[in-house]
């Protein structure tokens, strides 16, 4: 076991350790990170830990009480509480002097009969960056806390030490490095968190740009801003690009989250100078219905934003992604099926298909009686029926979303995909697909590039009744430009002869853009 400094702790104790559960080895928890850098005197007392859902719980259990900890930090998420439920009942069941002290958004709200605060010691909810190390002072030195729920202080943001040099080596070489510019959101869109904040409120701009300069010449090449609303400030946003466009190098690869309805010529100057493969632009559309957006407070121009991602995608390379949310109070399939095709007509490079969350403490909960809302009473607290949609078919959508990775934001099939959704409304002939395809199979996963190409063939040829040739030469062009080495049933015979696998060299992002972007 090492600290996030590399020194092995096997054979020391350590006062405090600082742990997560991330959902994949890649990501790296930002916020363990600013723990570790606002402990002020017991940083020396302090280590990171870090693990994945997937990693065996008495394995964590082992690894935590090895290093002889008096008080153990865990950050709580909706994709991680029930593993980490799981992890604080075995801790205390084996050391049960060991104080546990939760934080994170999925411990902040509601937390009254949750299985995970009844068992842990202490919980900080909203903001742990100060709280979390005064808490740690008064566990370890007196006196101690008289509550259980301790509502975290909300600092000043030039109070809060900035957490990158706590990034290592191999953090910097195998994981996306977060970074944010700004926390909090003006806006109150009700499915999201941010819908309680009061505004946004920015770090000062120069002491972020040096804190990651100093990260880019220690080799960063991969920055995911987790900031709601990037572009938000036309003028700090213009700065942190052209930040990056002076940095360019191989390998960089930079994400912002955007507003969709805001895009200045003073923003569209600097995106349309990143080369292609260098910047992930993440548009949150979420639903084209004005009268959903209004139920739900969001504020969105659908002209405007049409209109700025029709310029993303022919004035800029950026690599678009955009959202779309079913199950929202009063969407119905026809309202979900028209944005979709509104925004699918644009040509993103991907569209994701999320199902809504009842999010502990988003005010989208008070919509649950008006609209028969009816959530899964476990993580992740998926949409499971409303008014207007039946629970066949929200499943059917889930499915349909499963497809839809598969066969299109993955950008495998890009031609293929232009038969599939050819017709008077693409998101019907998807949805005609994924229930032939479900019919057919009754699995969404385990679905190779192998039986998809075949299950296409299929569909397209005898269900659709494409002409043959058409369906063959999109299929063809789209495994071979996959990579894919195997051997569907309706392209055998047609395949040109394989050599060794080729290889671009290119990290995740990059290769899925260039995908995306050479479409045949």
């Amino acid at each position: 076991m090492q600290s996030s400094d590399g020194t092995d702790l096997e054979a020391f104790g350590t006062a405090i350790v600082l742990c997560t559960l991330n959902a994949k080895f890649i990501h790296a928890s930002l916020g363990l990170r600013y723990l570790q850098a606002n402990m002020g005197a017991l940083s020396g007392q302090t280590t990171l830990c870090e693990f994945t859902i997937a990693r065996d719980p008495q394995d964590m259990v082992d690894a935590l009480l090895a290093l002889q900890p008096k008080i153990i930090g865990l950050g709580v998420y909706i994709w991680n509480v029930v593993q980490t439920t799981d992890l604080v009942r075995r801790l205390k069941e084996r050391q049960p002097e060991v104080i546990v002290v939760l934080g994170g958004p999925e411990v902040s709200h509601e937390t009254s009969g949750q299985a995970i605060v009844m068992l842990a010691d202490f919980v900080i909810t909203g903001w742990g960056d100060v709280s979390f190390p005064k808490l740690c002072q008064s566990l370890l030195q007196g006196p101690p806390p008289l509550t259980k729920i301790i509502a975290g202080e909300q600092p000043a943001l030039d109070a809060i030490v900035l957490p990158y040099t706590h990034y290592t080596e191999a953090d910097l070489a195998n994981r996306l490095l977060y970074v944010e510019a700004s926390r909090g959101c003006p806006f109150h869109c009700e499915f999201c968190l941010s819908a309680m904040d009061e505004t946004a409120w920015a770090f000062d701009l120069e002491r972020l740009l040096a804190a990651l300069d100093a990260l880019y010449q220690r080799g960063a090449r991969n920055f995911k801003f987790v900031d709601r609303t990037f572009n938000l400030k036309t003028r700090s946003a213009v700065r942190i690009l052209q930040f990056f466009l002076d940095r360019m190098a191989p390998g960089l690869l930079v994400h912002f989250e955007v507003i969709p309805d805001h895009l200045p010529d003073a923003l569209k100057e600097p995106i349309s100078r990143f080369p292609p493969g260098t910047l992930q632009l993440e548009v949150g559309v979420q639903t084209f219905n004005a009268e959903v957006q209004q139920r739900i407070a969001r504020r969105q121009n659908n002209a405007r934003t049409e209109f700025n991602l029709h310029w993303l995608l022919q004035h800029s390379q950026a690599h678009v992604h955009a959202d779309l949310i079913f199950g929202l109070p009063g969407e119905t399939l026809q309202s979900f099926a028209s944005g979709f095709d509104r925004l699918q007509a644009l040509g993103p490079h991907e569209i994701q298909l999320g199902l809504l969350k009842r999010l502990r403490g988003a005010p989208i909960a008070r919509h649950t009686q008006a609209h028969r809302m009816v959530y899964g009473a476990e993580p992740p607290y998926t949409v499971q029926q409303t008014g207007v949609l039946d629970a066949a078919t929200v499943a059917q959508f889930v499915r349909l979303a499963r497809y839809w990775d598969l066969v299109a934001n993955s950008g495998r099939f890009p031609r293929t995909l232009r038969l599939l959704l050819q017709g008077p409304s693409a998101f019907a002939a998807l949805w005609d697909w994924s229930d032939w395809l479900w019919r057919r199979g009754g699995i969404t996963s385990g679905l190779t590039p192998e039986y998809l190409v075949d299950a296409l063939w299929n569909f397209l040829r005898i269900d659709r009744a494409l002409p043959g040739e058409a369906v063959r030469d999109a299929l063809l062009s789209d495994y071979v430009a996959s990579g894919a080495r195997a051997s569907p049933v309706c392209l055998r015979g047609y395949l040109p002869a394989q050599g060794a696998p080729a290889t671009t060299g290119r990290p995740p992002l990059a290769r899925r853009q260039h995908q995306h972007q050479h479409r045949g």
